[in-house]
């Protein structure tokens, strides 16, 4: 089971811009994340095609559960 965090941000055109984070540990909390993002738009910490980040749009936990086949 692989969990990823994606933190989708607005930017200067209108347009939503998303950054993937994997490996996210099982306590992570909404207000963590919501402050983490306020901080990557406060600091100007990416650059998207569509400008930079002036809002926050949404995150989300991305469960993804992978079976591998014996083929042999």
């Amino acid at each position: 089971m692989a969990k990823k965090l994606e933190l989708i941000f607005r930017n200067e055109d209108g347009k939503t811009a998303k950054i993937s984070i994997d490996n996210v540990i099982d306590e992570i909390e909404a207000s963590e994340v919501k402050e983490a993002m306020e901080d990557i738009i406060e600091k100007n910490v990416f650059l998207s095609n569509g400008g930079e980040f002036v809002g926050i749009s949404g995150a989300r936990i991305i469960d993804t559960n992978i079976e591998v086949l014996d083929l042999e």
